[in-house]
């Protein structure tokens, strides 16, 4: 299945989400016009080493925030950069912009370091934006639960397309990362390479402290519909 669009349209420009976008891209070309044992060691020394951090966390901290603006690839990068474009505008509207940059990297954050507590002793460095956009797919669960998200399914060769309620298409997507992140914790080494528990913890902090980032006027009409549609 392929998320094309959401039916809402964001009253405002959002800048932020397309700003983050072009920043991820740009700092992606960069990635790979570097030769590959440079990138490698960009990738170790910017992305998120659970045993480094817990060795040393106050010279290490920094890559909290390093580490959700590298990916390892073109299917990475599309799919990380896709989620925010279809969820982060309508987050943003609710947020205004500078809450909205905030809480994007409160959610990187809080993913990052839930990633570690379930990883403590890793050396495998980890990167990309997938713990910050699960923030904002927690946050646009709550607020747009009567949304649907236009989605392509091939069907024999043949586009086929389908309406799916966002609280199924993002609840089915929550649910996986839940399941495969206590699968791993079962079975170590199985499902490696991806770091569900930051998904799961990024998740959880928008859906839990969204609120907190919601500008005035929509607070006053929180938790009614916000928008209508």
């Amino acid at each position: 299945m392929i998320p094309l669009r959401d039916t809402i349209r964001s009253r405002t420009f959002p800048i932020v989400t397309y700003s983050l976008i072009g920043l991820n891209v740009f700092i992606f070309l960069i990635e790979r016009s570097l030769p590959v044992h440079e990138l490698d060691s960009i990738v170790v020394m910017y992305g998120i080493v659970p045993a480094r951090l817990i060795h040393s966390p106050f010279s290490s901290f920094y890559i909290l925030f390093t580490s959700m603006f590298l990916h390892g690839g073109w299917t990475h990068l599309i799919g990380n950069m896709w989620a925010l474009y279809l969820f982060g505008d309508n987050v943003e509207d609710v947020m205004g912009h500078f809450r909205f940059i905030v809480f994007y990297i409160m959610a990187g954050v809080v993913a990052g370091l839930v990633h570690i507590l379930f990883n403590p002793l890793s050396t495998v460095p980890t990167i990309g934006a997938s713990g910050a956009i699960a923030g904002v797919m927690g946050a646009y669960f709550i607020l747009f639960p009567r949304s649907t998200i236009i989605t392509l399914v091939p069907l024999f060769f043949l586009p086929f397309f389908v309406e799916i309620p966002a609280v199924i298409f993002i609840g089915f997507w929550f649910l996986s990362q839940f399941f495969n992140g206590t699968l791993s914790l079962v079975t170590p080494g199985v499902l490696g390479g991806i770091a569900w528990w930051a998904h799961v913890g990024g998740f959880a902090f928008g859906l839990f402290f969204h609120r907190l980032f919601m500008t005035r006027r929509y607070r006053k009409v929180y938790p009614d519909e916000i928008f209508p549609f």
